[in-house]
């Protein structure tokens, strides 16, 4: 019986070079490690940072979304990245969005908020290893040093002339995400395996 779209198991974005990935974290000897965390459930929340819906909605939650500026949030699973002055990414575990956005959309009431699944829109790249800051400094014109850009940071920014939104982990031996848009994710992917070369 043919598959349908119904009836086809997911296959992630980076699926065909998840084994040219794997390869080149065995070849660094750990210098650098490229993993794809497929599947993130991805919530586009707009709504007024001061206003009552922000306070129930960190509340419904259990997490207080960041109001400073390209700083990140973490609770449990469930991870928030500040956008803008009104908006926010939140990360989840696979399969979490219609929850999340069930308890965003009660928690407001009747007050504005905009919440968008957008978990189809990116796939979430990792980037760890002692070397990981230098593979990504190769294309990203931010300064990704520690002091400027650690834990707890992100930015929407480009890597090798690919739109993503960065993320510095909790802890700097967890490394970073990449966030990138599903139909820039080989490119990317390549890009790095590229990049990583002197590394292996």
């Amino acid at each position: 019986m043919a598959e349908t779209a119904l009836t086809a198991p997911l296959r992630s974005p980076l699926s065909q070079v998840a084994d040219h990935l794997a390869a080149a974290t065995r070849t660094s000897g750990g210098a650098i490690r490229l993993a794809e965390l497929p599947f993130l459930a991805q919530l586009n929340v707009r709504m007024d940072a001061k206003g009552a819906a922000a306070e129930a909605v960190g509340l419904a939650l259990d997490l207080q979304l960041p109001l400073q500026p390209n700083t990140v949030v973490r609770a449990g699973e469930l991870t928030a990245l500040w956008l803008g002055p009104d908006e926010w990414l939140l990360v989840g575990p696979p399969g979490s969005e219609r929850d999340l956005e069930s308890r965003i959309r009660q928690a407001a009431g009747d007050e504005f908020v905009s919440v968008i699944d957008v978990s189809a829109q990116r796939t979430t790249l990792l980037v760890t290893g002692p070397r990981a800051h230098d593979l990504l400094a190769h294309g990203c014109s931010l300064d990704l040093h520690p002091r400027a850009f650690g834990p707890g940071r992100c930015a929407q920014t480009t890597l090798g002339r690919t739109q993503v939104v960065l993320v510095a982990r909790d802890d700097p031996r967890a490394g970073f995400w990449v966030l990138v848009r599903s139909t820039f994710a080989g490119y990317l992917a390549d890009w790095l395996l590229d990049a990583a070369t002197e590394y292996v």
